[in-house]
């Protein structure tokens, strides 16, 4: 697993920006062969969209070929309510970018049958060929989608009552008023995220510290439903520096150590986009104490 930490949350924004344009560019997807994407709502990932969209104004990005799948969605509550999870990506990613609408996969938490809803959705992740890369963010709690304390690590996509403590910290978005925040949602589940190719999550804040330290320094564990990526085979955090303060000091000097030595005595042309080494001859060459 990598650790990229950054000054603060905006250069983190910008690293998973930019990580996720050349990952799609290097993919390189046609309509035969799509890149598929999964996505979160959150405060966290706004700034990822933001650069995102300004990555395809600037033309350096299309999401033509790009297929999405979004992380949940809200029981009962009007697609275009304004505090749907619908109305977060149109109004934050979709309509600003050329993604075609049929690409566009979202839980629908107003069918009649739940569960087939689910199923539904994972069935159409599989026709796609799996997602390539899922990005996330998590709570203060480590939990990931709606996957809070005490999911399953082998959950699938299903309907998840809410914890009465993420009900009135929703409360804000609903005026104050507990009794207008949904009790119920969908989510993918926490193996439904791992299943990804690749599993980027960007962390900010400190108040995210403790969740990325559990993630981080200890095991795996249901009550901290993102510490899942450590047994992940491409798993990436990009945090700011606020989110590290409960990380031990020599924990963070060896995650920017392993950033430094790729930089100065690897080289950054010799190290692919996910960390590998690409070239072992180039690498010789920039630097022969290596060998």
């Amino acid at each position: 697993m990598r650790l990229i930490i950054r000054d603060d949350q905006e250069s983190a924004a910008y690293y998973t920006a930019n990580y996720i344009k050349k990952r799609i560019l290097e993919f390189g997807p046609t309509s035969e062969r799509p890149f598929v994407l999964g996505l979160p709502t959150g405060s966290s990932p706004i700034p990822v969209y933001k650069h995102l969209v300004q990555f395809y104004k600037n033309k350096e990005l299309s999401f033509e070929h790009v297929i999405t799948f979004n992380m949940d969605e809200y029981v009962g509550l009007p697609r275009d309510h304004p505090e749907s999870y619908h109305t977060f990506m149109f109004s934050n990613f979709f309509k600003h970018i050329d993604i075609k609408p049929e690409n566009i996969n979202m839980l629908n938490g107003n069918c009649e049958e739940l569960q087939n809803e689910c199923q539904r959705y994972e069935d159409e992740i599989a026709r796609v060929g799996g997602i390539e890369l899922f990005l996330g963010g998590i709570g203060p709690d480590g939990h990931i989608a709606f996957n809070e304390p005490g999911s399953s690590m082998k959950s699938r996509t299903r309907v998840k009552t809410l914890a009465y403590e993420t009900v009135l910290a929703n409360a804000r978005f609903f005026g104050g008023d507990v009794n207008k925040v949904p009790k119920l949602a969908l989510t993918v589940g926490v193996a439904t995220v791992t299943d990804a190719r690749e599993v980027v999550i960007i962390i900010a804040g400190a108040h995210k510290a403790i969740a990325l330290a559990k993630c981080i320094e200890e095991g795996v564990n249901h009550m901290w439903t993102v510490s899942a990526i450590q047994l992940h085979p491409s798993a990436m955090i990009v945090c700011d520096e606020d989110a590290t303060l409960e990380l031990h000091v020599k924990t963070v000097r060896y995650f920017k150590s392993i950033e430094q030595v790729q930089e100065q005595l690897i080289g950054r042309d010799n190290i692919g986009l996910k960390g590998s080494i690409s070239s072992l001859s180039a690498m010789n060459k920039t630097s022969g104490s290596l060998v």
